[in-house]
């Protein structure tokens, strides 16, 4: 594999690892809120107003950050089935023409998301329920989880290009790509 791509590849994937573990954490509140929200209501018999706003708040942002370093770990849903009954070039014939179908995917979510984003930055958009919290930071995400989609989906599609091995590689030995 060409020496930029090699740098190119290992940068997105560090920066998408990194991002995904900083997100990891978004669980130690996402739990507690529910669990709060939950005792709360079936214990205490107080319903909370915020709990469970805030922990599907902050789920957004989890999700869609977490995606793109998946992606490289190959932990998304898939045709494992099609894949594992192919042969070694039907398989890399696949993932050439599934990267680019996962780029045009993120490219087109992307401009439909960035007005939605500033639109909701603009108005300082809320949830209007009674605790109201603002749900623009949310949005914000959606376009930039959109960008390291498409940044980890060019970059594994160029190392499939570029090194016809690479498949083969990452079936053998997962723990090798990473």
């Amino acid at each position: 594999m060409p020496k930029p791509v090699q740098i190119l590849y290992d940068a997105v994937t560090a920066l998408n690892r990194f991002i995904f573990q900083a997100a990891s954490l978004l669980m130690f509140v996402i739990v507690p809120a529910m669990l709060f929200a939950v005792v709360s209501r079936y214990v205490f018999n107080a319903p909370s107003s915020w709990a469970m706003e805030l922990a599907t708040l902050v789920f957004g942002p989890y999700f869609l950050l977490v995606g793109p370093y998946l992606l490289h770990e190959r932990g998304h849903v898939s045709l494992d089935l099609v894949q594992h009954a192919a042969g070694p070039r039907v398989r890399r014939l696949l993932e050439l023409v599934n990267y680019p179908i996962i780029i045009a995917f993120s490219v087109i979510l992307l401009i439909y998301a960035v007005p939605f984003a500033a639109q909701a930055w603009e108005y300082g958009e809320t949830s209007y329920s009674s605790w109201n919290p603002p749900i623009w930071p949310v949005k914000l995400f959606i376009p930039v989880a959109l960008v390291l989609l498409g940044l980890q989906a060019t970059v594994e599609w160029l190392r499939i290009l570029f090194d016809p091995s690479a498949l083969a590689d990452r079936d053998a030995d997962p723990e090798a790509a990473i």
